[in-house]
C-alpha cells in the first residue's frame, strides 16, 4: 500500500514538472513569436497603410479611422469568437489561445508601438518584410499549438460544423473582404495590392517554418522493370524504395508498384533513369509539402 501511495504522489510530481515546463515552453515561444509579429505589424504593414486580413487588419483599420490601439482592438474583437470557441472546441484550445492572443497584444501596444522604430520607407518593402516577420511570429506560435484567434478560431469552428467546407478557400475570401475594404479606408487602389503581397508573404513564411522546406516528390512507378529501376535510384541517388503489391483492375495482372520519395532536386533524374529502364512506364508524381525519416528531416514532436 505504501509503495503505490508513493508511486502515486511520485507521478503527480513529475506531471506537475513536465506541466510546468510545458506553460514556460509555450510562453518563450509566445514571447518570441509576438515580438516578430507585433515588429511586423507596428514597424512595417501600418506605416504602410495596409491591413492584410484577420482581426489584425480590422484593426489596423480601425486605428486608422479613430486611432484605436491596434492590440487592444484585436482582443476585443476576438471577444465573440473565443466565447464560441469556449463553448464549443474546449477549454484548452481556447484558454491557449487567450494566452497567446493577450501576449501578442500587448507586445504590439505596450512595447513595439513604443519603442520600435517606424520604418517610412518603400511601400512594397514595408508589405514585404511585414509578411515576413508577422508570418514569422505567427509559424512560432502555431509550432506550440496555440493560435492568436481570429479567422484560426473561424476555421476551427467551421470545420467542426461544416466538415465538407473549404476553410483555406473561406479564409482567402474573408482577408480578400478586409483587403478590399482597405481600399475605402485608405483611399487607394495601392493598399489591396501591398496588402495582398503582405498578406502573400506571411502565408508562405508560416508553411515554410511549419512543413519545413524539405520538401519533395513522392513517385510511384508501374513498370515491369521495377527492379532495375529500384536498383539505380538505391545506388546512384542511396535513396529508399519500396515495391507495393498491386494488381490490374482490368487484367487481373498481380505487378509490382514502385513507390519512392526523393528530394525537389533529385527528381529530374529519378525520371531520367526511369525514362531509360522503361519509356513505356507509368509514373505518378505528387508534390509533398514535408519528408520526415531517414534521409530527410528527424521525426520530431515538435
Amino acid at each position: 500500500m505504501t509503495t503505490g501511495l508513493n508511486h502515486g504522489y511520485g507521478g503527480v510530481k513529475v506531471n506537475k514538472k513536465l506541466n510546468v515546463k510545458g506553460f514556460c515552453t509555450d510562453l518563450a515561444y509566445d514571447l518570441v513569436g509576438s515580438v516578430l509579429y507585433a515588429a511586423g505589424i507596428v514597424c512595417f504593414v501600418n506605416p504602410a497603410n495596409m491591413a492584410p486580413g484577420g482581426m489584425s487588419g480590422v484593426a489596423i483599420l480601425l486605428n486608422y479611422l479613430w486611432g484605436l490601439p491596434i492590440g487592444t482592438m484585436t482582443i476585443v474583437l476576438n471577444i465573440p469568437l473565443l466565447i464560441l470557441s469556449y463553448i464549443f472546441l474546449g477549454k484548452s484550445l481556447t484558454w491557449k489561445t487567450v494566452k497567446s492572443l493577450v501576449i501578442s497584444s500587448l507586445m504590439v501596444d505596450l512595447v513595439m508601438a513604443r519603442y520600435a522604430p517606424i520604418y517610412a520607407g518603400d511601400r512594397m518593402i514595408g508589405g514585404v518584410f511585414g509578411g515576413v516577420l508577422m508570418g514569422a511570429g505567427l509559424a512560432i506560435i502555431f509550432l506550440r499549438g496555440s493560435t492568436t484567434g481570429g479567422t484560426d478560431i473561424i476555421s476551427f469552428l467551421v470545420k467542426k460544423w461544416y466538415p465538407h467546407v473549404p476553410i483555406g478557400r473561406m479564409i482567402m475570401v474573408v482577408d480578400c473582404i478586409i483587403i478590399g475594404v482597405s481600399v475605402l479606408v485608405f483611399g487607394n487602389l495601392e493598399s489591396a495590392l501591398y496588402g495582398l503581397i503582405s498578406l502573400y508573404c506571411c502565408s508562405m513564411v508560416i508553411d515554410s517554418i511549419i512543413y519545413g522546406l524539405d520538401k519533395g516528390s513522392m513517385v510511384m512507378v508501374v513498370s515491369e522493370k521495377n527492379n532495375e529501376i529500384a536498383a539505380q535510384i538505391m545506388d546512384e541517388l542511396e535513396r529508399g524504395v519500396t515495391l507495393l503489391k498491386g494488381q490490374g483492375a482490368y487484367t487481373g495482372t498481380d505487378r509490382d508498384v514502385l513507390m519512392c520519395a526523393v528530394r525537389k532536386q533529385q527528381f529530374a533524374r529519378v525520371r531520367a533513369i526511369i525514362y531509360e529502364k522503361d519509356p513505356n512506364a507509368f509514373v505518378i508524381v505528387s508534390e509533398t509539402s514535408e519528408v520526415l525519416g531517414e534521409g530527410f528531416k528527424q521525426v520530431s514532436g515538435s
